[in-house]
């Protein structure tokens, strides 16, 4: 009885917690290509770029705003690995701007793949289109009117949709937005993240009709997230993981050499998180 109510106190943590999505983590096979084709396609600005030749890699943040305030993708560069499998699981990233049609037109323009052309969605009114980006990365282009966080979503293809979000909101204290259900194209999808998803990144979680599993790749790593107290986040995964599956993959405490302490997890789907310390990672942009 005394773990239990132990337990239920835990779990509210994460809805008192302040936390938002910081950045996300893949692998592009050139990274010049890719900061070219992010600043002149998209308009994101280079934020930073740093070299560890010891661990030979480079990373590169992208995104609309600073990293104090918005979300922003790094990318990895490893030396001498030129590609990558994406794998079936990972979706897309989304970007909103005020004119779908004029950002598919500089995507073409600078030789950039198009894969749905501009229009409104099947169904409904939203404009949409799709492109790609050199290294196969798939970006929904949403028509939307000024909003504080263009770089708006990640979408992930997970086996149980009703697990999953009972997981992000127990082990994450996100909020389900909104749940679409489309028979006729036997999916549905859920919005999950911390605000309205017009003011801040959303998770899309995507069920496909009897798909359990997919498989990962080795391109796209993981989102991070900010917390308060990576300690007592990592106590409520690690509660969660037992009811629902997934596990810590990394025990909550600082990266050697940066002092920025971090947890990371698995979700059911072996979706990987990365919980960091929101004051260390202020620290860490100064």
């Amino acid at each position: 009885m005394a773990e239990a109510a132990a337990n239920a106190e835990l779990l509210e943590w994460p809805k008192k917690d302040k936390r938002r999505f910081l950045h996300a983590v893949y692998r592009v096979g050139d990274l010049d290509r890719t900061i070219k084709f992010y600043t002149e396609c998209f308009g994101m600005k280079l934020l930073r770029k740093r070299d560890v030749p010891e661990e030979k890699y480079s990373n590169a943040f992208l995104g609309f705003g600073p990293e104090e305030s918005h979300f922003v993708v790094e990318l990895t560069y490893n030396y001498g690995e030129d590609s990558y499998d994406i794998g079936t699981g990972f979706g897309h990233f989304a970007i909103a701007t005020e004119d779908v049609y004029k950002l598919v037109e500089t995507v073409r323009a600078k030789g950039g793949s198009v894969s749905r052309e501009p229009g409104p969605v099947k169904g409904g009114t939203s404009v949409i289109a799709f492109v790609k980006d050199p290294d196969g990365y798939a970006f929904e282009i949403i028509q939307r009117g000024q909003t504080p966080e263009p770089l708006c979503q990640v979408m992930l293809r997970v086996g149980d949709l009703d697990r999953s979000i009972k997981f992000y909101e127990k082990a994450l204290g996100m909020r389900l937005l909104r749940k679409i259900d489309r028979p006729e194209h036997k999916y549905t999808l859920a919005m999950m993240g911390y605000a309205d998803e017009y003011e801040t990144t959303v998770l899309e979680l995507t069920y496909n009709y009897g798909v359990t599993e997919y498989t990962k790749g080795n391109a796209y790593a993981q989102v991070a997230i900010s917390t308060d107290d990576v300690y007592k986040s990592a106590e409520v995964v690690n509660v969660v993981t037992q009811e629902l599956g997934g596990k810590i993959s990394r025990q909550p405490g600082p990266i050697p050499g940066i002092n920025t302490k971090i947890t990371s997890f698995l979700d059911p789907d072996g979706w990987k998180t990365v919980l960091v310390d929101h004051e260390d990672f202020l620290k860490e942009l100064q």
